[in-house]
């Protein structure tokens, strides 16, 4: 069983934070913080710094790179302003992030086996275009030919579209017999 340790919500704590075990923060940290288990930032939580730990999970606010070896996690309410680097990045609706994510190496392999992958299937010829049936001509370039058929269906020329031009203006029209009414002008 891990160790976990607590910052409550009426703490400060000013310096970095090396250790094993899990690290739940609803207080203020202002430094570095590398645990080996999990680090929970709850919504009341901030921290100025760079998180490392094996699974990182953010609610609250955090001003730093976030590094995972398992996880990044940021869940609804999150503030992040940093880089987010692990095997799994999950970012819910309504957490924020100004930083860049990056999803690199693997998770600790659970307890399942690897099993080895089946080389790829040779790849099949793409199908024949269906609208234009194919003409093999001499050409002096050889070129696929899903090229040839396609530059031989597209016409050499292609005219420009007519010039759009936005609708007239809609005029306000009043009613048979009404008077409409003259604007003053205001420069007397």
């Amino acid at each position: 069983m891990s160790q976990s340790s607590i910052i409550g919500a009426g703490t400060t704590l000013r310096g970095n934070l090396d250790g094993e075990g899990s690290l739940e923060i609803y207080g203020r940290v202002e430094g570095d913080v590398n645990m080996t288990g999990e680090v929970l930032v709850g919504e009341t939580g901030s921290v100025l710094g760079q998180i490392s730990a094996g699974r990182v999970s953010v609610s609250g606010a955090v001003q730093g790179d976030l590094r995972g070896s398992e996880a990044v996690l940021l869940e609804r309410g999150a503030k992040v302003v940093g880089d987010l680097s692990a095997p799994r990045v999950g970012i819910a609706n309504g957490a924020l992030v100004r930083g860049s994510v990056r999803t690199e190496g693997e998770p600790a392999p659970a307890q399942h086996k690897r099993v080895a992958a089946a080389p790829p299937a040779p790849k099949a010829a793409p199908p024949a275009l269906k609208s234009a049936p194919f003409v093999a001509k001499p050409v002096a370039k050889v070129e696929p030919p899903v090229v040839q058929a396609l530059a031989a269906a597209a016409p050499a020329v292609r005219p420009h579209p007519p010039e759009r031009r936005p609708p007239p203006p809609v005029l306000p029209s009043l009613g048979k017999g009404a008077k409409g009414k003259k604007k003053k002008d205001r420069d007397e």
